[in-house]
């Protein structure tokens, strides 16, 4: 029999806490994780079940398989993602376009290029976490897809021709990051707008579910867009004085090829600690009240009550709000 003081499908550190979620978001989305072949991935999900049941005892593989497995499999549907899509790729992907979009930023057909290529790879990773519950149709995905990369390409014009005549120059190279913060205020409440919708399902602490909450979805989603936006804002808002100064030196100016390559691997130094931060930010077992449901929600409070059968409903009800 398996050791039961390891819980496996427990977080090694308490999640109740920034720095507990940090710890646990920093594991789960190490980018080391991308490497895994998928029958690495495979095995670790049959011995993270084979050790969850009962049948495996605990060995120096547990660990390893219980953070393969909960860094590229769905919490909701248990599916392999797409690698370019899991959080653990977050760092080697938005490094990349981020560093690209930093550094060609001075002609409308970069801004425009970059920017559908930000918003392909957003679109992947917000298809990908998203509650699995609310299914989205080909349809509304895309819709989604269309209006936030529309989103990104008109802020990021607007922007550039409405600064491109102001004196400051370092104005113009923060562009990219009001194109991606306005992009992923449209993106991902499309994309996962059946939640919205439909709402998403409430369960109590023991994981019964009860009912369902639009409102609770309005929550999650809006938790979810503040923490991308907190994601990428230290590499774009800090990275564009630094490189302006580098520039100004006579080595760097002999280097100009280099000057990408620069910028991409220190987007990567801000993105490794600012995935986990921005992931830590708020709980992902994202939970809401019930006197909420009972004053915005009355079919859904309905339907919790039913549900509870006699008895008195929890205080408060959960959900996955996704990454």
């Amino acid at each position: 029999m398996a050791d039961k003081t390891f819980d496996i499908e427990k977080p090694l550190w308490d999640l109740s806490t920034f720095y507990g979620r940090w710890r646990h978001f920093a594991w789960v989305t190490d980018p080391r994780s991308c490497l895994a072949s998928d029958q690495e991935l495979h095995d670790a999900k049959k011995l993270y079940h084979s050790y969850k049941n009962g049948q495996t005892p605990m060995n120096d593989q547990t660990l390893r398989a219980k953070k393969l497995y909960e860094s590229a499999f769905h919490p909701d549907t248990g599916e392999l993602q797409n690698v370019f899509g899991r959080m653990s790729c977050q760092v080697p992907g938005g490094m990349a376009i981020t560093g690209a979009m930093l550094q060609f930023y001075k002609t409308t057909g970069a801004v425009v290029f970059w920017q559908w290529a930000n918003q392909s790879f957003n679109a992947l990773v917000n298809y990908t976490n998203r509650n699995a519950n609310c299914p989205i149709t080909t349809s509304q995905l895309t819709t989604a897809y269309v209006s936030a990369t529309a989103a990104a390409m008109v802020t990021a014009i607007g922007c550039k021709s409405l600064w491109k005549n102001l004196s400051n120059p370092l104005i113009a190279r923060y562009v990219p990051f009001a194109a991606v913060a306005a992009a992923n205020c449209v993106n991902i409440p499309l994309m996962r707008q059946n939640e919205l919708i439909e709402g998403v399902d409430l369960v109590d602490e023991n994981g019964t579910k009860l009912t369902q909450s639009k409102v609770a979805a309005a929550k999650g989603i809006s938790q979810v867009t503040v923490s991308r936006i907190i994601m990428c804002a230290p590499g774009m808002c800090i990275l564009p004085p630094i490189m302006a100064k580098l520039e100004t030196y006579k080595l760097m100016q002999r280097i100009k090829v280099l000057h990408g390559p620069i910028q991409v691997i220190l987007c990567g130094c801000f993105l490794t600690i600012m995935v986990p931060t921005a992931c830590a930010i708020f709980p992902q077992n994202c939970s809401i009240e019930t006197s909420t449901l009972k004053k915005w929600e009355p079919e859904s409070y309905e339907k919790l009550i039913d549900n509870c059968k006699g008895e008195e409903p929890p205080k408060y009800l959960y959900f996955n709000k996704g990454l």
